[in-house]
């Protein structure tokens, strides 16, 4: 048994019992962005949130422990994703990755965006030429220290 296979469990009962990530993400009490990224096998549950996972999924004692150890993470299987939509968030870092880098920079000086102290924000916004998606993202600022 792996966090892989537990994944791999949680995916094919979300499917077979025509569940959304946005109502199971209402169940274990988190957002939808946050409880998909713990199901997948990227963030950590606690032993609650495990127990709603449990019943919900069908999940045994060991998959359910499996949901309480910190995750390797970093999901993607290789350097340049191939599926199209991962695709195309790295084409984003590609072309506009160093004007977010200068733009940071410029408005907080030397020093990176968080992706512990992190939040997103996934939403469709309805366009007359076709829906839209909003994603926002949101990480705290930290500077790099003299010393």
């Amino acid at each position: 048994m792996d966090r892989q296979q537990v994944t791999q469990k949680i995916l094919s009962a979300k499917v077979a019992r025509n569940m959304r990530w946005s109502d199971i993400a209402e169940q274990i009490g988190q957002s939808k962005e946050w409880t998909t990224a713990a199901l997948l096998g990227q963030m950590t549950f606690n032993r609650q949130q495990a127990d709603i996972a449990q019943r919900l999924f069908d999940l045994t004692d060991e998959e359910t422990a499996w949901l309480q150890i910190v995750p390797y993470k970093g999901s993607l299987p290789s350097a340049v994703p191939t599926d199209p939509l991962i695709y195309r968030w790295y084409e984003i870092v590609n072309v506009y990755g160093t004007t977010i880098k200068e733009l940071i920079h410029e408005e907080f000086g030397d020093g990176i965006m968080s992706a512990i102290d992190f939040s997103m924000d996934i939403q469709r916004e309805a366009d007359p030429k076709g829906d839209r998606v909003q994603v926002v993202l949101s990480g705290k600022f930290l500077p790099y220290k003299s010393y």
